[in-house]
Formats: structure tokens, C-alpha cells, sequence
């Protein structure tokens, strides 16, 4: 515990190329991002939602929280009601998430190559590219959970800055929840790691003591506040504007029997859809999405959705490791993206939700790969060097490779997608 929680040791902050790799991904989610010109995949549902949203007609698409479907309609309201206006958003919220993750890792660990590394795996991991260029709300959950990490790790390391930063975190961790419910299994965790290192470092001064980790001279209430009451507001506020639908619908009712009929539509069960899959696919990559494949925009083009076979192979190897070094050696930030991901995945294999798809593992994805980058710091450090450089050009070759199914660049015929769909399940 001692290990867990002593300061990190000094290091030169990456942060401009942290910056730099962020702005890059930008550049690249920008490209065509025009295109398909028409709502595909889910944005005919909650492109429609943010419509209702901006013109107060009638509250739909109940099945969701609304921040999401607000933050789309945000985007409408400031770029226009067109495919640009869709996405913008999206694609900013999708940079603030890579942006952030590296900055989490980094706090963690003060692991300069590594949180470099994170930017580079999570990045073209394949999963939050296309993401960033949908209107969906996936997206804005994740952009807010990663947010929320980097808040209270800094201020688990920085405690002279905690009250800003959990302000920052707390509400983030509200937001995300009010985008999808996807986001409560890790909403908890920061509340809950701060009293289980307060209870273990202060006893039985628990609840009154302040001289104790992780942030020394706040007390559990406050903590508290910041970590449960914060969060429970900021979402409960997501919910306000159905106050002023012209039809309300089952929103009148109150914000209980609301979420009754929210729980009751996540567990409806839907007719089978082609491209659903289970939690174990995803692990081993073996379940894709086509969200587009047609004529559309004077060309065939294609939009695949499945995460880059290198990263996601050779990340749970990785995944191994950082559980081993997390236990044995007291790696906070190996032991960290484990249990992050092992928690955001456990939501999947409990979930009751009967039609489920490869865009759910998008969260454990992002953990994934930050063990790659950690796993690749490790190999390079211990002299393994030609094998952690073949890991990283891999994966960014294998991106190169699938851009143009990642982006919907033009095609050049309609079986041109036996081009990456190597196997049945990706099909």
C-alpha cells in the first residue's frame, strides 16, 4: 500500500506530445467526416433525438439519459443541422478522451514513453476513430469517464490541486452517467478507492481524520461530496430540459418513474440483429460492424467497425502482465488499466441488455491498449527492443492499412471489402 501510494519520482512531462498526437488524431478524424452525407448506423435514432431537443416538440429515444442526445443537438445548434453538424462534437469529445487518457497514465505512473505510447495504441486502436466521427453517444461517455480518470489521479498525486480537480472529475463522472448508464460500474470506483486507502491509512480516524491518503487535508464528507453528491446533481441536471417538451410524454411522470421506464426499454428484447455479438468475441476480436457499406456519395464505401487485430491480440498477453506486475510489484498504473478493464468488462458479461454489439467494448478497448503501451515501455526498457518496435510500427501500419474503411474513403467496387473482412465474422 505504502508503494501504492508514494509520490512518483521526477520526469520530463510529455505533454506537448501529448498535445501533438492529439491534435493529429483530429486532423485524421476530420478527413471526410462529411461523408456519408445521410445519418447511418445509430444516427438515425439520435440525430432525430437532438432534433426534437432543439425545436421542444416531444421527448424520444427514453431509453438513454439525455446528455448525450443534448450534446448532439449542442452540435447542431453551433455547426449546423448537417453531417458536419452531426459529428463535430463527437470528433472533439473523441480528442478530449485520447487526450486525457494519456494524461492519466502519465499522472499515474510519471511514465513519459509510456503515456506516449497509450496516445499512439489508443488512437488507432481502430474503435475510438470511428467513434469520433458518428453521432452516437458512446463517445461522450467515454470522452467523460477518461476526463473524470485524469481528474482524481491528479489529485491522488497532487493533493494542493484535489478540490479543482475533483470539481472537474466529480462532474464528469455526472455527465458520463447521464450519456449512457454504461458509465456506472467505473462511476463508482473513485468514491470507493478513496475510502478504502482512508480506511486503511487512518482507522479508526476515518471519518474525521484529514492527515491521511490518498489526499491529505480532505475529509471522507468532503470527499463525499465531491465524489457522490456532485456527480448525482450534475445528472440529475441533464434531465431538466424535458421540463419544457411541449409533449413531455412518460417524463411528466417524474424523474423515478422515468428511469422504471428506461430500465424496462434497455430490457426489451429486441428482434436478432445481424451484426450482434457477445462479450468473449470481442475479446478476441472476432465480431465485426459494418455501419456502412453502399453506394452513397458517388462511390462505394464502407465503414468497418472492429479494433485493430494487433492491438487487441497482443494486448492481452499485455493485459496479463499488467496484473502480475500490478500485484507483485506494486505498478499503480499497471494494476490500474487491469482493473479498469476488467470492471468495464465485467458490466457485459452481467448485463441484461439481450442485444448487445462490438461498439460496447469501446470503454475496455481504451484500457486495453494502455496496457500494450505499458507491456511495450517494459519489453523496450528490458532490452527487448526490436520486438516492442514491431509491436508499435505493426499497429500503426495495420491503422494505415484499414483507413480507408475506418474514414469511407472511396472503394473501387463492391467487394471490395473481402480487402479487410479476412474472416466470417468480419462480414
Amino acid at each position: 500500500m505504502r508503494r501504492l501510494l508514494a509520490p512518483p519520482h521526477r520526469a520530463s512531462d510529455p505533454i506537448i506530445w501529448h498535445g501533438l498526437i492529439a491534435l493529429l488524431f483530429l486532423v485524421l478524424v476530420l478527413i471526410r467526416i462529411r461523408i456519408p452525407s445521410t445519418p447511418y448506423f445509430d444516427e438515425v435514432h439520435y440525430v432525430a433525438a437532438a432534433r426534437h431537443f432543439l425545436d421542444l416538440s416531444n421527448a424520444v429515444n427514453l431509453e438513454h439519459p439525455p446528455l448525450g442526445k443534448e450534446l448532439i443537438a449542442l452540435s447542431i445548434w453551433l455547426f449546423g443541422d448537417s453531417p458536419f453538424g452531426w459529428r463535430a462534437l463527437a470528433a472533439l469529445f473523441g480528442t478530449l478522451a485520447l487526450f486525457a487518457t494519456m494524461r492519466a497514465v502519465w499522472l499515474t505512473g510519471r511514465a513519459g514513453t509510456a503515456s506516449v505510447l497509450t496516445g499512439l495504441f489508443v488512437g488507432s486502436n481502430f474503435v475510438l476513430f470511428v467513434q469520433s466521427r458518428i453521432a452516437m453517444l458512446d463517445v461522450f461517455m467515454v470522452s467523460f469517464l477518461m476526463l473524470a480518470t485524469w481528474m482524481v489521479v491528479g489529485a491522488f498525486r497532487q493533493n494542493e490541486t484535489a478540490r479543482w480537480r475533483l470539481a472537474i472529475g466529480g462532474a464528469a463522472i455526472g455527465a458520463a452517467m447521464a450519456c449512457k448508464w454504461n458509465a456506472v460500474p467505473l462511476a463508482v470506483l473513485p468514491g470507493l478507492t478513496f475510502l478504502a486507502i482512508r480506511v486503511r491509512e487512518a482507522r479508526w480516524q476515518t471519518l474525521t481524520g484529514t492527515r491521511f491518503a490518498p489526499i491529505r487535508g480532505m475529509a471522507l464528507w468532503e470527499a463525499a461530496l465531491w465524489l457522490g453528491v456532485w456527480p448525482l446533481a450534475v445528472y440529475w441536471a441533464a434531465f431538466l430540459p424535458y421540463g419544457a417538451f411541449a409533449d413531455p410524454g412518460h417524463t411528466s411522470a417524474g424523474i423515478v418513474a422515468l428511469h422504471r421506464q428506461m430500465l424496462e426499454l434497455q430490457q426489451q428484447v429486441l428482434k436478432p440483429h445481424p451484426y450482434q455479438s457477445v462479450w468473449w468475441q470481442w475479446i478476441v476480436n472476432g465480431r465485426a460492424i459494418w455501419y456502412l457499406y453502399e453506394v452513397i456519395d458517388g462511390a462505394q464505401r464502407g465503414i468497418m467497425v472492429i479494433g485493430n487485430p494487433v492491438t487487441m491480440i497482443a494486448g492481452l498477453p499485455a493485459l496479463g502482465w499488467c496484473l502480475w506486475a500490478g500485484a507483485k510489484e506494486g505498478r499503480r498504473d499497471c494494476l490500474g488499466v487491469a482493473l479498469l478493464y476488467l470492471i468495464s468488462m465485467a458490466l457485459w458479461v452481467v448485463a441484461p441488455k439481450p442485444v448487445q454489439f462490438y461498439f460496447h467494448y469501446f470503454l475496455p478497448s481504451i484500457f486495453l491498449s494502455a496496457a500494450l503501451a505499458l507491456a511495450v515501455t517494459e519489453m523496450w526498457q528490458r532490452g527487448w527492443r526490436i520486438v516492442a518496435a514491431g509491436v508499435t510500427l505493426a499497429t500503426l501500419i495495420t491503422f494505415a492499412f484499414w483507413y480507408p474503411v475506418l474514414s469511407a474513403a472511396p472503394l473501387a467496387g463492391n467487394q471490395s471489402f473481402l480487402i479487410w473482412a479476412w474472416f466470417d465474422g468480419w462480414r
